[in-house]
């Protein structure tokens, strides 16, 4: 696309012409001569049509000089198109609890309810198809924590591995420390504001370091950590003899410690009772670490050569014309 960086030196256009018309008629007063050779001035008069002739020109060669001037100070520019710029992305690594307790079928989905890792595999995986721009890395833990896939833009492998797990895996115990001492060493090199954590676990800490050590250590290197509690409140089974009862089955869910994490390294502490609140928890996580705005940028290029070369060859064609007159 083309553009004009001063567009409104083009006004001055016909300032040669204004110049002209305001500027009074030259005159010349001449005395009357008696000339003997008449013949010969008659032979002349063919010399002096070749004259008005090359005086149009010239003068046709001047207004192409003042016009292409014009241009070149206009300072034409050509617009290419937008080109995205590379942003800087977050670093989210996602740490997820698989423990023997996510069997537990306690997550309302209609009428009946599902268990609590494929309530977290369909919510969690749609997470992370939505943050396809940033670097995703997957933490399993149980008795212990186990790298599954470190950080990588390749979200597809990641919603995969994630699929792919399965309970019991790493233990029956629940690891929390360890989980986030594991993700403390993907993360703590990479890029300042861009570290973030997201914990999600049914449980309590029952092995490997302490939670709040470990949190302590993830505030120095600046990541956050939002946490995720999940499990139902209340749930209705059926007893002996058909007789209904409400239980908790939420009774080793440690919100104060996983409180205190979010807290300690500005992150956010988040209940998810059923799939729905869930879901609306990694809605709002996504507020929380917005993907940045792109960026685009259109190269440009001066013409400015150009309307510049045609002036210059056009004076060098008008010297010409001078001479030969």
């Amino acid at each position: 696309m083309l553009s004009w960086q001063w567009p409104l030196i083009l006004l001055l256009l016909p300032l040669p012409t204004i110049v002209r018309w305001l500027s009074p008629a030259h005159t010349e007063s001449l005395s009357a001569i008696r000339v003997p050779f008449y013949q010969k001035l008659q032979s002349l008069q063919g010399a002096s049509t070749v004259s008005t002739r090359h005086s149009i020109t010239g003068t046709l060669v001047l207004w192409l000089i003042w016009v292409s001037l014009l241009i070149a100070v206009a300072r034409p520019t050509w617009v290419g198109e937008p080109v995205n710029l590379p942003q800087e992305r977050r670093d989210l690594m996602l740490a997820v609890d698989i423990s023997g307790s996510m069997r537990e079928r306690d997550m309302l989905v209609g009428s009946g309810y599902t268990d609590r890792i494929t309530a977290v595999k369909a919510v969690v995986g749609d997470f992370i198809q939505k943050r396809s721009t940033d670097r995703l890395g997957l933490i399993l833990f149980g008795q212990q924590g186990y790298l599954q896939t470190p950080l990588t833009f390749d979200g597809s492998t990641v919603r995969q591995q994630l699929e792919e797990a399965q309970l019991g895996f790493a233990g029956n115990a629940t690891a929390i420390g360890d989980s986030i001492g594991l993700a403390i060493k993907r993360l703590r090199d990479r890029p300042a504001d861009s570290r973030v954590l997201i914990l999600l676990t049914d449980g309590a800490n029952t092995a490997g370091t302490e939670p709040m050590q470990a949190a302590d250590i993830a505030a120095e290197a600046k990541i956050r950590i939002h946490t995720v509690g999940v499990g139902a409140d209340e749930i209705i089974t059926k007893g002996f003899f058909g007789r209904k009862r409400r239980v908790n089955p939420s009774t080793d869910l440690d919100e104060t410690t996983l409180r205190a994490i979010a807290e300690k390294t500005g992150g956010k502490y988040f209940r998810a009772r059923d799939p729905q609140e869930l879901q609306q928890i990694y809605a709002e996580i996504d507020r929380l670490e917005p993907v940045p705005d792109e960026q685009t940028f259109r190269p440009t290029r001066s013409l400015l050569h150009w309307p510049l070369s045609v002036c210059l060859t056009l004076c060098f064609l008008l010297v010409l014309l001078r001479r030969r007159q």
